[in-house]
């Protein structure tokens, strides 16, 4: 089921090219609407998902580094091992693959995470995220969806 690494390979580059287009086009922290509810904001992110550990001093970059590591050896890993029939958990581990290696690829480049879609409702704003950031929650919610409801999208029911 490694044949499923191209996609891994497009979000990785999707990903990167989005956030150089960014730092292009944007000064640090400049925002602009794009929709009601949706702006691009060019931060970084020197913490994890959400800002989490943010403010550690440093450390937490070689340890975020460490995590993802580890997190990419074993999805490839585990995506090798996949029967041909199931193809719903190759797409979800190739798109939190390819996320965890775009936000990887930044940290140890820059020691952060360049961010910059902002979504907002009024005064409220999600923290600021990317699309490395989207394929792997979008494959999270698929694995999920697969743990709670079957071996969705296998041939072998």
């Amino acid at each position: 089921m490694l044949k499923w690494l191209w996609l891994s390979l497009v979000l990785f580059a999707g990903d990167q090219a989005s956030k150089l287009w960014v730092v292009a086009n944007f000064d640090l922290y400049e925002s602009k609407a794009l929709l009601p509810s949706l702006n691009f904001t060019y931060v970084h992110n020197t913490g994890a998902a959400f800002s989490f550990l943010s403010s550690a001093g440093g450390w937490q970059r070689w340890f975020f580094v460490g995590i993802a590591l580890v997190a990419s050896i074993t999805l490839t890993i585990w995506l090798s091992r996949l029967k041909s029939s199931e193809r719903w958990m190759a797409v979800t581990l190739s798109l939190i693959l390819g996320g965890a290696i775009g936000n990887l690829f930044d940290r140890i480049s820059y020691g952060y995470v360049i961010d910059f879609i902002d979504v907002y409702y009024q005064a409220w704003h999600w923290p600021v995220f990317n699309i490395a950031d989207c394929a792997i929650s979008i494959g999270v919610v698929m694995m999920l969806f697969d743990t709670f409801f079957g071996q969705t999208g296998s041939d072998s029911k």
